[in-house]
């Protein structure tokens, strides 16, 4: 049973169901996420190694990098070795507090990753189209600085949220139709008006998907010009091959966004483990193949791992 607290309007601890309809397949579903969770901490702990041991390797793009695979690293952590424990040990049990907290990061960290994006996206944009002025422009001071403000935006929007939720009488019951702590599916447990929390949660969502895309798109459209302007066609293969690793990482992170997006309108009464499996696919698929992407299309890191790999077989 679940500890109660009379003391509280909150329970003081949930249920996670895990995959509602498919609680009879938790555990043959938890071995493709085991291995991609696997294969997320492998590859961005091997980005992150790289970037650190190789000096030269320490410029904008690949600090940014390391920014991503960090911010990948923790996403993935925040949510699957709680869902795994579900699936595995039948622990669906979590403290309300602990609950927040897994709220807190999961949010926060899904907004850190969208304007880390956008930095690269900038990254590539000042070095195609203003190569003179990259080293000039990008400095270690705007990089912190870009770094401190993709911190601040996201603990800035997604500070209120514990807070409001704290507040609320759950009167539904402990039980989360879901496998971690989403907003929504915690507030859809509060009584009273909820309608500022699920407004909020939309508004931001629109406001920093609909925000940083505009700017990222905006940017390929400015290095789509210099590129096209270039003098040889083996020049702008060059240049427009520089990106290409940042177009992979966000396919990998808005594909699954879009799709949830048209399937919540498209598919409204598709049945719940629908949804989750899309949002499960969102939070493990971007840091399970952003490393490979990067490692495959960048030079200076597959010349890396190769290296890594010779020395071990000598």
């Amino acid at each position: 049973m679940l500890p109660s607290n009379i003391t509280s309007t909150h329970p003081a601890a949930f249920l996670l169901v895990g995959i509602p309809g498919l609680e009879h397949l938790h555990i043959w579903i938890s071995i493709p996420f085991c291995f991609a969770y696997t294969l997320a901490l492998l590859g961005n702990c091997t980005l992150l190694f790289i970037i650190r041991a190789d000096a030269a390797l320490h410029e904008p793009m690949y600090l940014f990098l390391a920014m991503l695979a960090t911010i990948d690293l923790v996403l993935s952590s925040t949510t699957l070795p709680k869902m795994l424990a579900i699936f595995w040990l039948r622990d669906r049990e979590i403290n309300f507090f602990a609950c927040l907290v897994q709220m807190f990061f999961l949010h926060s960290f899904s907004i850190m990753e969208s304007a880390v994006l956008l930095a690269m996206a900038f990254d590539r944009y000042v070095a195609i189209c203003k190569p003179l002025h990259y080293t000039t422009v990008l400095t270690g001071s705007l990089i912190t600085k870009i770094g401190m403000a993709t911190v601040a935006r996201a603990v800035t929007l997604m500070t209120p949220l514990p807070f409001l939720l704290r507040g609320f009488h759950y009167c539904r019951g402990p039980v989360i139709a879901h496998c971690y702590c989403e907003h929504m599916a915690v507030v859809r447990l509060a009584c009273g008006d909820t309608r500022f929390n699920n407004i909020y949660g939309i508004a931001v969502a629109m406001l920093i998907v609909v925000l940083d895309l505009l700017f990222v798109i905006l940017s390929y459209v400015f290095i789509l010009q210099a590129v096209l302007h270039l003098a040889s066609q083996e020049a702008r293969y060059k240049a427009f091959g520089t990106c290409v690793s940042h177009i992979g990482a966000l396919l990998s992170t808005y594909t699954p966004v879009v799709i949830s997006s048209v399937m919540h309108r498209v598919a409204r009464r598709a049945a719940p483990h629908v949804h989750i499996l899309l949002a499960i696919f969102y939070l493990l698929f971007p840091p399970m193949v952003n490393p490979i992407i990067y490692g495959v299309k960048t030079k200076q890191i597959r010349d890396h791992v190769l290296s890594l790999f010779q020395r071990k077989n000598m």
